[in-house]
């Protein structure tokens, strides 16, 4: 299943279409989404940056996401301050826990996923930008679109190419190789000799 995935990842890598990573916690979701950027031509000419939409409050978020301008609220830097989105810019973003981001941004989410623009907290004017989105959870999107916990057109719009990683109980033939590859890098790295 595995292979599968990877095959596919490489495929989907020059598609610059968004992508959503769907899976449990600690399949690798995060690992995912950088190899995707990895593989695409984004490399070479923007960043990866990743946010992790849940540890983030949404008061924060906004900013972080799409920056501001000067004065834009009480303690704002004085000359603004580029969002992540901008600082992206040829290059992917990775919204990690894509479910646990607030309604109001989820509105300003889809306006940036479909126009590929980005206004600052405070500015009336927007800004183009061209960034690949990869987003993933580890939650039910139709069940908290169904809830009214999750916009259906952003879903719709965030799932263009979809990827369910399967949790490592389902992977049997992966457990062995892992194995020997976690005993081998930390053997290395206390410097001591293989028990195994």
């Amino acid at each position: 299943s595995m292979k599968q995935i990877l095959d596919t990842l490489y495929r989907i890598a020059a598609v610059d279409a968004t992508v959503l990573i769907l899976g449990e916690s600690g399949v690798g979701k995060d690992l995912i989404a950088k190899m995707i950027h990895n593989a695409s031509p984004r490399k070479e000419n923007g960043l990866f940056i990743k946010i992790n939409c849940g540890a983030i409050p949404g008061e924060l978020l906004e900013s972080e996401l799409f920056g501001y301008e000067a004065g834009a609220f009480t303690g704002a830097a004085r000359a603004g301050k580029p969002g992540y989105f901008e600082l992206a810019d040829k290059g992917s973003i990775f919204l990690d826990e894509i479910g646990d981001l607030p309604l109001k941004l989820q509105v300003k989410l889809l306006s940036v996923v479909q126009d590929q623009e980005v206004t600052r907290i405070g500015s009336t004017r927007s800004k183009r930008i061209d960034v690949r989105i990869i987003a993933a959870t580890n939650q039910d999107l139709e069940k908290m679109i169904e809830t009214g916990r999750f916009r259906e057109d952003l879903y719709y719009r965030l799932q263009v190419i979809h990827l369910i990683i399967p949790p490592l109980r389902e992977r049997h033939e992966d457990i062995i190789p892992l194995a020997r590859h976690f005993v081998d890098k930390w053997a290395e790295r206390l410097g001591l000799t293989k028990l195994v």
